[in-house]
């Protein structure tokens, strides 16, 4: 056995024959619009965060220009929030019409089929009755 199908040195820790990159299969992606809401909310919290970093050491610095640089920072949480908000609203409206399959669920295809059952049932005529002789089509021969 070489080195290289395990058999060395390293053989009994358990990793032999793994590669040092192993690649996994790649979850479902997510929707375009989904996608770019989110796209959109990480670059406006990107800046956000670091204009917050800049309003911080301003305000160390002593600086004028920390007063307005804050009131963006604050402007700029609320629209970071607004940003988070619609990848979430995006998510779920998105899920909401499209992400349902039209296929039945086995719970629903046997409660249809019970359904069928006792309406077929309901219809048959009761076993080992005996039908009459003077009902409103006795007159007609049937």
């Amino acid at each position: 056995m070489s080195r290289d199908e395990g058999g060395g040195a390293g053989a009994s820790t358990g990793a032999a024959g793994r590669g040092l990159w192993v690649e996994e299969p790649a979850r479902r992606r997510m929707p375009d619009p989904v996608r770019t809401s989110a796209v959109r909310a990480v670059l406006i919290v990107s800046v956000t965060l670091t204009q917050a970093t800049i309003t911080f050491f301003l305000t160390l610095a002593g600086s004028w220009l920390a007063l307005p640089m804050a009131f963006g920072a604050i402007a700029g949480t609320i629209v970071a929030t607004w940003g988070v908000l619609d990848v979430w609203i995006t998510r779920q409206t998105w899920n909401q019409r499209y992400g349902v399959l039209s296929e039945p669920s086995s719970t629903a295809r046997r409660r249809r089929r019970e359904a069928r059952r006792a309406a077929r049932v309901a219809r048959e005529p009761a076993k080992g009755r005996i039908p009459r002789e003077d009902g409103p089509l006795a007159a007609s021969g049937r």
